[in-house]
């Protein structure tokens, strides 16, 4: 029997909202992922991440707000399909998949300073 195994992440950024949007997709090429849907109006995007041993992808789905002009607040919402058999050998992969992001978004807007 499958399920989805989800885990949600709310942060806030000292960055604004253009420099965090523009840098997605780049985060997205370094990771390997895949966009599946992007609406630039509303700043949400749908990522699909590759999928390991015994597991499958994730979905990641990404909103971001500007909060001031300074100040981006970022909600990540990501689903990972698991098995009876492949929860046991899951240990937090779809946690460890929204820090991927947030570390390599850590590192792609400190580059572009």
């Amino acid at each position: 029997m499958a399920y989805l195994r989800g885990e949600k992440e709310n942060l806030e950024v000292s960055y604004p909202l253009e420099k965090i949007w523009a840098a997605i997709p780049d985060v997205i090429t370094i990771l390997e992922w895949q966009i599946e849907e992007k609406d630039d109006a509303s700043h949400k995007v749908k990522v699909k991440t590759k999928g390991g041993f015994m597991a499958y992808s994730s979905i990641l789905y990404i909103e971001v707000t500007s909060v001031d002009e300074n100040t981006t607040r970022m909600s990540i919402n990501a689903e990972t399909p698991v098995t009876t058999i492949t929860s046991i050998a899951d240990f937090g992969r779809t946690r460890d998949r929204i820090g991927q992001f947030i570390e390599t978004l850590a590192k792609q807007t400190e580059k572009k300073k």
